[in-house]
């Protein structure tokens, strides 16, 4: 039996350095904002506008978070966004995954050209497909429920032309012994196409997720009800029209952030293989 050779240390190379500094200069730059966000959250309001601006707080106002809790119906919104945030996920990937079989494992009569033209909507922005979706959904008696927050923004072409790539780049003799061995379409794709698409499925909820809890104007324009509010919409009550209470509203932000940081902490290898599997990483 051969001896196990050990791990080998990357080696540094003098002509990486430059891409290394840059790569940490984008990163400094990228978590600023995040990090004015922190200490604006922190601060009293007579600090938030001083000259120079004072990154650590002093003295640290801790009392801001348990203002901004206390000023809303914090938890009913955090629920809110939990139940849409998971029932749009759920859908599109149920929706977009049956749709990309189709698209990619069966063959009918103007396939590529139905695909095409589903592609097409991707170019059509939510702005003009918002007002017809509005009436649809006052016409069907959904107003301020959560069948508006979740049904229409539960079917993604994006999505299925990512599932789609990733369906196309397994090997048909899969589904070719699957039939063989008589299953069926549906048992395919359930129990061969999702399996082995964990990676992409894993990365594409993540999208889909962060999309759908930081939305904020379809919430917006289709709930009237503060027990329908989602988190985005609630945080905007800081906002008045004279006035903006900015301790609060950074203090509110932070602890809307931390299921995003929660989740994609957890997910962030799955993340990282599903972009490098569905060609999005530049592979």
């Amino acid at each position: 039996m051969s001896e196990q050779r050990p791990a080998r240390r990357p080696v540094f190379r003098a002509r990486q350095l430059p891409l290394h500094v840059a790569l940490i200069l984008g990163s400094l730059v990228m978590l600023l904002p995040f990090a004015w966000m922190l200490s604006t959250s922190l601060k009293g309001p007579e600090q938030i506008f001083t000259y120079p601006p004072v990154w650590v707080p002093n003295p640290i106002a801790w009392d801001n978070y348990r203002q901004a809790v206390a000023a809303m119906p914090f938890g009913r919104f955090y629920l809110n966004s939990l139940i849409v945030t998971t029932g749009v996920t759920v859908v599109q990937l149920l929706t977009a995954s049956l749709a990309a079989f189709a698209f990619a494992r069966l063959r009918f009569r103007g396939r590529d050209g139905l695909f095409l033209v589903y592609l097409a909507t991707l170019m059509i922005p939510f702005q003009v497909t918002m007002i017809p979706n509005f009436v649809l959904v006052r016409w069907l008696g959904w107003y301020d429920s959560y069948q508006a927050l979740i049904l229409p923004t539960a079917f993604s072409a994006f999505s299925t032309f990512l599932l789609r790539q990733t369906f196309l780049g397994l090997p048909r003799d899969l589904d070719e012994a699957a039939r063989l061995d008589g299953a069926s379409s549906l048992r395919i794709w359930w129990s061969i196409m999702l399996p082995l698409s964990g990676p992409t499925l894993a990365a594409l909820a993540i999208f889909v997720a962060l999309n759908s809890w930081n939305e904020f104007l379809w919430p917006l324009i289709i709930t009237n009800a503060e027990a329908m509010r989602t988190l985005p919409v609630g945080l905007s009550t800081f906002q008045g029209q004279f006035k903006v209470e900015w301790h609060l509203l950074m203090a509110g932000s932070v602890i809307a952030m931390l299921p995003v940081l929660l989740v994609y902490s957890l997910a962030q290898r799955w993340f990282i293989s599903g972009i490098t599997l569905s060609g999005m990483g530049g592979r």
